[in-house]
């Protein structure tokens, strides 16, 4: 595994990399700036007006692209921990320089930014802790009721787990609010927003659990067997235990998708972020701004997420030694 790593590393110092790299970022300012050649700012003068000539064009090409190629070359050398960060900090740069790039209003998204916070951010994390929890109970049941020898059980389950994945979420969530309260049961938009992300994670979480179970080698239902073990203390005490280490990561998955996905709840005027974000810049028309607010608030809460689920692979991985 070591050498592969380093083999990896390396390929960055290959010449044919190199030069393939150097020929693509060469071409692409070449295409990119070709249209504005011949026709320069009637203010530029000197350097100005030759950088909009066909030569500067593919001179400021030709040597962006080696200074690119050089730094390509140097950060390949470095360790991988490294190389992460340094391309890990390139990429956020860009992303910010791009965002810097347009007309956004700072003052007026520092103003709005301890509100979406402690009422849009609270909220959407509220929603989907409540709804992940509730979800992971209607795994644990359908993945048990697939399992079954029960025709019935299997058959509610598997209707269960074709309706929900088959219907979009932003459906469910309508005819669940709107539909509820024709059968006399009027229901808030919280409730609604909650028991429709719990009932469609819980499907696709459903066939992950199943998936666990079945991954166990029958030998432990077996040997529980032998030793007098009821089926409901064999699947408490021998099989979920060892299931669970397969189960955890892609559940950690769906619930970083489910975090986004609770932006959905706002159709039915759920305060959470995305619909304060909405609300609060449509008062000044500022929807570009509380969008990319919004955005960088859902990416902020995933990047925590991914760092707990990291953290809890390798405690898990601790206890397997």
């Amino acid at each position: 595994m070591y050498y592969d790593k380093v083999q990896k590393n390396k390929i960055t110092q290959q010449p044919w990399f190199l030069g393939v790299f150097a020929l693509v970022i060469f071409a692409f300012m070449v295409w990119g700036n070709w249209h504005q050649a011949g026709t320069p700012d009637e203010a530029a003068t000197g350097l100005a007006a030759l950088l909009h000539t066909k030569t500067g064009i593919i001179a400021v090409a030709a040597v962006t692209s080696l200074v690119l190629t050089l730094v390509i070359n140097i950060v390949g050398r470095l360790p991988m921990q490294a190389q992460t960060i340094v391309v890990w900090l390139a990429l956020l740069s860009g992303a910010l320089y791009f965002f810097y790039s347009f007309d956004l209003s700072y003052t007026f998204i520092l103003s709005k930014l301890p509100f979406l916070i402690t009422q849009g951010v609270v909220t959407t994390v509220y929603i989907s802790a409540i709804s992940i929890a509730i979800a992971f109970v209607l795994a644990i049941v359908g993945a048990i009721a697939k399992l079954s020898q029960n025709g019935f059980a299997v058959a509610i389950a598997s209707f269960y787990t074709s309706f929900f994945r088959g219907v979009p979420l932003l459906i469910q969530i309508y005819l669940i609010y709107l539909g509820i309260p024709q059968l006399g049961y009027v229901i808030d938009a919280v409730p609604a927003g909650v028991l429709a992300l719990s009932l469609c994670y819980g499907a696709y979480m459903t066939e992950i659990f199943r998936g666990g179970i079945m991954s166990i080698p029958r030998g432990q239902w077996e040997a529980a067997r032998a030793l007098g073990l009821r089926p409901f203390t064999t699947m408490r005490k021998v099989i979920m235990p060892q299931a669970m280490k397969l189960i955890i990561p892609p559940t950690g998955n769906q619930f970083i998708a489910m975090l986004k996905d609770s932006s959905l709840v706002s159709v039915i005027g759920v305060w959470e972020l995305m619909f304060l974000a909405r609300t609060q810049g449509r008062e000044e028309f500022r929807h570009l701004e509380m969008l990319i607010t919004a955005a960088l608030l859902y990416w902020f809460l995933s990047i925590i997420l991914e760092r707990c689920q990291a953290v809890l692979e390798k405690r898990m991985k601790r206890q397997e030694r």
